[in-house]
């Protein structure tokens, strides 16, 4: 069983120190507050053996120092590649068929929905899904007739209502 009161108190009286030194080594409070945290859980998660360190806060510091930099390189790393690929292309909007058929789909039962998703989006055939989804060959086979009969059920009234609102 971890020593709980012995590691609440090392945290409580390094915490600060740990924090102050990662913010001037990153220059971002944010950064540096994400990459102490992520020390203090390594450091919980082993804490039975770095409880029994000389300096357990020196091994915390160095974990959340070597945190710090990994962030930063990835960081780095991906301004290198948008610096060499450019910005990413604008995305068009979905049209309003595309919004009103996901609109229809969230209206289906959960099994009704992946069942399509896998089907139609995916093309997997029936025995994939049904593997997927472990179920029956004949219950998939259900599930997209009547998440297709749904679906024109739900897309036909969304069509009338726009007639309607537009007479």
């Amino acid at each position: 069983m971890p020593d709980v009161e012995g590691f609440d108190e090392f945290y409580r009286g390094s915490r600060q120190r740990l924090l102050g030194y990662v913010f001037v080594l990153t220059g971002n409070l944010a950064e540096a507050q994400d990459s102490v945290q992520e020390a203090y859980i390594r450091a919980w998660q082993r804490w039975s053996t770095i409880s029994g360190y000389d300096d357990p806060e020196a091994w915390v510091r160095v974990v959340a120092s070597r945190i710090a930099v990994s962030r930063w390189r990835g960081l780095r790393s991906r301004t290198r590649a948008y610096l060499r690929h450019g910005a990413q292309e604008s995305i068009p909007e979905p049209s309003t068929d595309t919004v009103e058929v996901v609109a229809a789909l969230r209206r289906l039962p959960e099994e009704q929905r992946i069942a399509i998703a896998l089907y139609y989006l995916l093309g997997m055939p029936v025995a994939e899904v049904a593997r997927e989804m472990s179920a029956p060959v004949g219950t998939v086979k259900a599930r997209l007739s009547r998440g297709r009969a749904a679906l024109a059920g739900l897309l036909t009234v969304v069509d009338l209502d726009e007639e309607a609102a537009d007479a």
